[in-house]
């Protein structure tokens, strides 16, 4: 390699070490420093994307901002970003469950995960006409635009719920069950919702180019779940029957990721969509879950995903919340915030839970995380929104995450008995 050469790679390659260094480190830090006000730490680390982009890092340090991230640096963080995105929706389809249990649990899961997300896709429908006039970039058809705002506002993290009932002892109570189970129920309609929106939105409004996204699709569910989903439940019961798959059968299971993660990407859809789709894939084995998740959730979560959020924070817009901006921010949070607690209230008292219950119930729904930030990074890169209204979905995401201890704990107080008691 020639010196000139061999300067510059070493000279992009000391700046790539410099960023991680810089984005890990934030990232833990506001992580750990959210989690003492009782926050998940991923609600410190997704805040810690906006510290380091352009409405907190580069308003106060414009040079250093620049300098720690210029634009020919971006496509690198990328790439090492979205790989670290297939591995986490790998693993969130892996985890995903259909609800068990008694028929009356399976309705009740049902019946919360569909209000919780009919209500507020409705209600997002309803405002899309003045978002779409105001924020939507240019070209963008309105019902494109309009569909991914009803998903993007639908969505529960179910990662990050399950983290929340976790921390707060709720695992085990009825209200966690139903809220946990409702979760995988809108995760697997929004998703499928989404590739659609997405879909039309690829094929520039075209019918004929949606049929080809559309088909494809179709084709590759086919061939996941009638010729690989059989192979798979094969290999791992020949060759991990203790639910541990060997160094070789965990190659062959990231080549068959990253092919379907290719495939996806190829058919103009997303990289995500074909993760997912590989991960829902797989034998419902706990077993194998925990294996996969001992393995791939530490170099996913710990040192990739911050990037993520990194480079989500560097994709925000400041001048988001000037003059309208901060009216259409309020008016979106209140209607996130409403239409995933009075749905999933309203679908948890039509199936006999009182009125706590219901409430806290709705409160858990409300909880958007990581899942949504996923959401409107796959918006944004497929061009149905822009900067501004990106930067006002991801602080809504934060907020709608962030208030839910909060509000589980105002509710336990007024009803006078702790939500998080075990069931028995």
């Amino acid at each position: 390699m020639p010196s000139f050469h061999r300067s510059v790679y070493a000279m992009s390659l000391t700046l790539l070490l410099l960023q991680l260094t810089v984005i890990l480190a934030v990232a833990r830090a506001c992580g750990l420093l959210l989690r003492a006000f009782g926050q998940p730490m991923v609600i410190g680390e997704m805040a810690a994307g906006i510290l380091l982009g352009p409405i907190v890092f580069g308003a106060l340090f414009p040079q250093w901002h620049a300098q720690l991230f210029p634009a020919a640096s971006l496509p690198a963080l990328s790439s090492l970003a979205m790989v670290g995105v297939v591995l986490f929706m790998f693993i969130v389809g892996a985890e995903l469950r259909a609800p068990g249990g008694m028929g009356a649990q399976l309705r009740a899961a049902g019946w919360v995960g569909l209000s919780s997300m009919a209500l507020p896709m409705v209600l997002g429908l309803a405002i899309a006409p003045m978002l779409h006039d105001a924020l939507a970039p240019a070209g963008v058809a309105f019902w494109p635009f309009a569909l991914f705002i009803g998903v993007a506002l639908s969505i529960t993290a179910f990662p990050v719920l399950a983290r929340i009932l976790k921390d707060r002892g709720m695992t085990h109570t009825r209200v966690g069950q139903l809220a946990l189970s409702a979760a995988g129920v809108v995760d697997a309609f929004a998703w499928v919702l989404l590739a659609l929106v997405v879909a039309l939105a690829s094929a520039g409004g075209g019918w004929s180019a949606f049929g080809r996204i559309a088909c494809g699709l179709a084709a590759l569910v086919a061939v996941v779940f009638l010729a690989v989903r059989p192979l798979l439940a094969w290999a791992l019961r020949r060759y991990a029957p203790d639910g541990t798959p060997t160094p070789m059968l965990l190659a062959g299971l990231m080549i068959g990721l990253f092919a379907c993660a290719m495939v996806t990407e190829w058919l103009h859809l997303h990289a995500v969509f074909g993760a997912f789709l590989f991960g829902i894939s797989l034998p419902r084995d706990n077993r194998l879950l925990h294996a996969l998740v001992e393995r791939l959730e530490p170099l996913s979560v710990i040192v990739l995903m911050p990037i993520f959020f990194a480079l989500a924070g560097l994709g925000t817009h400041p001048g988001a919340f000037a003059n309208a901006g901060l009216g259409a921010m309020g008016l979106i949070l209140l209607v996130a915030t409403v239409g995933k607690i009075v749905g999933g209230a309203a679908g948890a008292r039509v199936c006999g839970y009182d009125w706590r219950e219901s409430l806290s119930t709705g409160a858990l729904m409300n909880s958007r995380g990581l899942m949504e930030l996923i959401v409107i990074k796959v918006g944004l890169d497929a061009g149905l929104i822009g900067p501004e209204l990106f930067t006002m979905l991801l602080v809504m995401a934060l907020a709608t995450t962030a208030a839910t201890g909060p509000l589980l704990t105002l509710i336990e107080r007024r009803g006078g008995l702790r939500v998080g008691r075990a069931a028995r």
